[in-house]
């Protein structure tokens, strides 16, 4: 499993360098209406350099068109061909020589080219006066001079047309980056989710073992309603799969499981109270997310007395936000404040790491003693209901140490 999951969060940086070459539907619309639009204005401005329209127009019209059409064909090659080689971020100098020694030989090529048939078409349809076209008699500049204007004439939109090739590699490139980067992330936070997830359930698992092995002698009819709702327990939580959030409403009925099984312990010296507002049964929440708080609030606040203690879980709306509180009513200090560096407990430690690792700065746990109500431990994060959320996407810090969070907690 831990194999297959490196596997995936390293998968997409294998085609990193990689982009879509060709132009899409999208660019060759562009392309289309770029050189049409080119052809026109060059056709314009020759006429207008003749004072109107000529004998010669419809050549003109000709060779416009022709060039156009020629270009059309080009630049998504020029453009495929400058894709093919990442100059930025090439891993050896040779690579780079390469592949400018390929694109600069590409983009003469072409230049040369379109030169040629540039000079060609318009020997055939717009000749100099006094040429009469192809061998024709004198008139207008030499062959040569001809050839090499039209020459640097194309070379010059070849270049324009590979510097417009480079940006959009350059752009596709870091588009195909920023994506990659964002979906590594996410799969860094679910794998993070995924190791608080497998590190609580033991955690669970074993205080519960060591529940029914505490009563095996003295209440074997207790160990086995125990043992019966342990199990109903496990396969709503395997059912639960690997979701990140679930209703409030499913995950008061976990805890009604676990809270009899921790009452098969307690008997009368656990009380728990639910009161949750109706209004919020539909709301999402952390998959047990109320399960090691009240774990907590039963180690620190009723285990510790001998008459036992009550235990509140409460739900409510405040706003935009879903605060959920478990309270005790041990008159003792609380073990500990959850903002504080101190140490803490499994479930405590992890609540607290979910918590963040789903909502960022849009949640809040404290842990903390009230001198009216006990010790009181709550949580406010968004309130939704529909879609759960995806796990928080960080910065490059925060990506580091979830990779390593997650490597510590597998070793």
């Amino acid at each position: 499993m831990e194999g297959t999951s490196s596997t995936a969060i390293a998968e997409p940086y294998r085609e990193a360098r990689h982009i879509r070459l060709m132009p899409g539907p999208g660019e060759l619309a562009a392309i289309v209406a770029f050189w049409a639009g080119y052809a026109l204005l060059t056709l314009a401005n020759r006429i207008f350099d003749q004072g109107g329209p000529s004998a010669a127009m419809n050549g003109r019209i000709i060779v416009a068109a022709v060039e156009a059409v020629c270009w059309i064909i080009l630049t998504p090659i020029l453009f495929a061909v400058v894709g093919r080689f990442d100059l930025e971020s090439s891993r050896s100098r040779r690579d780079r020589w390469l592949g400018l020694f390929v694109i600069a030989l590409v983009t003469i090529a072409s230049a040369a080219l379109l030169g040629l048939i540039g000079r060609e078409l318009r020997e055939l349809y717009t000749p100099f006066p006094g040429r009469g076209g192809r061998g024709g008699g004198r008139g207008g500049p030499p062959d040569a001079v001809r050839l090499w204007f039209g020459f640097f004439n194309s070379l010059v939109l070849a270049l324009g047309v590979v510097a417009t090739g480079v940006a959009r590699a350059y752009s596709l490139r870091l588009r195909s980056r920023r994506d990659q980067a964002i979906q590594l992330t996410s799969q860094l936070a679910e794998a993070r989710l995924d190791a608080l997830r497998r590190q609580l359930d033991p955690h669970f698992l074993f205080n519960t073992l060591n529940a029914i092995a505490s009563l095996v002698e003295r209440d074997p009819r207790g160990v086995r309603r125990m043992i019966a709702r342990l199990g109903d327990l496990l396969r709503h939580s395997f059912e639960g799969g690997q979701e990140s959030e679930v209703t409030l409403r499913r995950e008061l009925a976990l805890l009604d499981l676990y809270v009899d099984i921790v009452k098969v312990r307690f008997q009368d010296r656990l009380i728990v109270d639910i009161r949750i507002d109706d209004t919020v049964l539909d709301a999402l929440v952390p998959t047990f997310i109320l399960q090691p708080l009240v774990e907590n609030a039963v180690k620190h606040g009723v285990e510790r007395r001998t008459e036992g203690g009550r235990v509140t879980v409460e739900g409510r709306r405040d706003g935009d936000a879903l605060v959920l509180c478990v309270i005790n009513d041990a008159p003792a200090e609380p073990p500990v404040a959850a903002s504080s560096g101190q140490r803490t407990g499994v479930g405590i430690r992890n609540t607290r790491a979910r918590l963040e690792q789903l909502y960022g700065a849009r949640q809040r746990f404290t842990l903390e003693r009230n001198t009216a109500r006990g010790v009181v431990a709550e949580v406010r994060l968004p309130f939704h209901v529909g879609a759960p959320v995806e796990p928080r996407i960080s910065g490059p810090q925060q990506l580091a140490e979830s990779a390593a969070a997650v490597a510590a907690q597998r070793a």
